[in-house]
């Protein structure tokens, strides 16, 4: 079975960081994705990464603030929040896809974790 687990999340106070994980089993994807999801809004990209470390991409909201990266031997990605706002607040997702580009939509991905809160107040 193919299972990805976020783990990481937590309650912040503005300005501070995060460091979230998703550690998949069952398979290798070529593609993981970080989205996110606050109440009463779609689920939105948030960063992308290949299975090589390379072609990273960040929606603009969050570029410069987070990092997203992977290790290979773990089969875990990460990322790292920095500088967190409140309209960072949400449900984080990771996703496996088999194509081998980043792409921002969700119907590119095949699997999904169970989602972490992320909370951060003002």
């Amino acid at each position: 079975q193919v299972h990805l687990v976020e783990s990481g999340g937590g309650l912040v106070q503005a300005g501070g960081s995060l460091r979230l994980s998703c550690a998949a089993s069952g398979r290798t994807f070529s593609t993981y994705g970080w989205f996110r999801q606050a109440p009463g809004k779609e689920r939105e990209f948030v960063a992308g990464i290949r299975w090589n470390g390379g072609g990273i991409a960040y929606s603009n909201s969050v570029k410069a603030r987070f990092s997203i990266s992977r290790d290979n031997a773990k089969n875990t990605v990460y990322l790292q929040m920095n500088s967190l706002k409140p309209e960072d607040t949400a449900v984080y997702y990771c996703a496996g896809s088999a194509r081998s580009i980043v792409v921002v939509t969700t119907s590119a991905y095949d699997y999904w974790g169970q989602g972490t809160q992320v909370t951060v107040s003002s």
